[in-house]
């Protein structure tokens, strides 16, 4: 579709000039800054600490000078200070929603929504799902989780306001998905990458070929993975749609950046997030091309404002103009894996993200993988080894297994050990797939971390 020029949603938005976009960011950075010293008491003590006012913003650079703010430090006010902690910032009468995050890796942290923020999430949801071709009239089979990982929600509310009938079976089993699927007629699907392709094998094995199928687009988030040409066919391959890349996490969106018909990175929501890429070690802003860990600030949330949030999550930032005619920075290539994620092994580093384009290139593979990191009690070394199902049939694993290797080596730069299973081994999720499993005594994986 390279060349195509889509309907934008918003186009007196999204495509102002850099010069235009940093102007409205600035103004509403200052106003930002400005409420968050004036009403929120966790502010005031990190802006003082670290020697900064909100007049100190004349310039979008000057947000550098501020400190991050990251989840554990949330955790740790909310316990402190409970239920909310102290960085809320409008008026509790002004709140509308709460949404705490998954707490899949620590205690949950509790995100508020004002009717404002309500009706802005919305509006901005509306525009990414816009950029990927979902048009009135759509069926929408949202497979996103309704729970407490809020991207179902926003994503609903979105789906409405562009008159789309919504069928929210949210973590249905797959058979069920299915019958959703084939009976109502779906022409999007938004999900996890890892459900899509569970999807998509469940589909096989029940004879429906996707051509049956009224689906045309899909949209996968939650966990790296569509951006991932591998991946991505698959998904288009078993589910016979287009798939496209979104991103969005509870503390910030939690959608705010997706693909556009180009595939050419997420375009992010500028006028409402303020994106950084920062690097971990310096904490200076990156160079263009550097990958580095997302930063990101609200510029319009009236509840509970991030500024700085450090997201852990790794990716690239592009500003040019994209073919689409969207002037808003893209992340291409998506997000590129969790900043923790990062496996350091025999000097080489990679992510599962790197894993996963190897694996999913070859047919002999099933769609699920692992990362397993052990400890040699010898040498007390690290052992890598990956673990992937193998469809079966008339296969030398012997001989795929060297393939395997091989491919590995080329990609990574590092031969890690592999293991196959039999298909259908590994669990199946409809949210986020656990790619890595530590069994090392000290329970290290070495890369990136927080910034304390």
């Amino acid at each position: 579709m390279s060349g195509s020029k889509p309907e934008l949603y918003e186009p007196a938005i999204e495509t102002m000039s850099r010069e235009e976009i940093q102007t409205l960011q600035l103004k509403r950075l200052r106003w930002q800054m400005k409420r968050c010293c004036e009403n929120s008491a966790f502010y005031q003590e990190k802006f003082n600490k670290a020697g900064v006012r909100p007049e100190d913003v004349r310039s979008i650079s000057d947000i550098m000078k501020f400190p991050v703010v990251t989840k554990q430090e949330l955790r740790e006010e909310q316990e402190k200070y409970p239920p909310y902690g102290r960085h809320t910032v409008s008026p509790p009468e002004d709140w509308r929603e709460i949404h705490p995050t998954t707490g899949t890796t620590g205690a949950q942290v509790y995100n508020i929504w004002s009717e404002q923020d309500v009706n802005n999430i919305t509006h901005w949801t509306a525009r990414t799902l816009w950029n990927f071709g979902v048009r009135p009239g759509d069926i929408i089979q949202n497979a996103f989780s309704y729970g407490l990982w809020v991207a179902g929600m926003s994503s609903h509310y979105a789906a409405r306001e562009l008159g789309c009938l919504v069928i929210p079976t949210s973590a249905t089993p797959a058979d069920r998905q299915i019958d959703y699927l084939t009976g109502n007629h779906a022409t999007v699907l938004l999900a996890t990458p890892s459900f899509a392709l569970y999807l998509g094998e469940r589909l096989s094995e029940k004879g429906v070929a996707p051509e049956s199928l009224a689906l045309r687009i899909g949209c996968f988030g939650g966990e790296p993975g569509a951006s991932v040409a591998s991946t991505r066919k698959k998904i288009e391959s078993s589910l016979g749609i287009e798939a496209f890349d979104y991103y969005g996490l509870a503390e910030i969106g939690p959608t705010c950046a997706s693909e556009c018909p180009e595939k050419a990175g997420i375009h992010w929501v500028e006028d409402h997030v303020l994106v950084e890429l920062v690097n971990p070690q310096t904490m200076e802003w990156c160079q263009p091309d550097e990958a580095g860990v997302l930063v990101l600030t609200h510029l319009t949330k009236e509840a509970t404002p991030m500024i700085r949030y450090w997201t852990n999550d790794v990716a690239r930032l592009d500003t040019e103009k994209c073919v689409c005619g969207r002037t808003h920075a893209r992340s291409p290539g998506g997000i590129l894996g969790r900043a923790d994620d990062m496996v350091v092994y025999r000097g080489a580093k990679f992510y599962p993200t790197q894993v996963e384009k190897v694996l999913r290139s070859f047919k002999e593979l099933a769609d699920e993988y692992r990362i397993e990191l052990s400890t040699d009690e010898k040498r007390s070394t690290t052992v890598c080894t990956i673990v992937a199902e193998c469809l079966g049939g008339d296969v030398d694993q012997d001989q795929l297994k060297e393939r395997v290797r091989t491919a590995l080596r080329e990609e990574l730069q590092v031969a890690p050990a592999i293991r196959f299973l039999e298909f259908g081994t590994l669990e199946r999720t409809t949210f986020k797939a656990k790619r890595i499993e530590d069994r090392r005594k000290s329970n290290q994986v070495s890369g990136y971390n927080e910034p304390v």
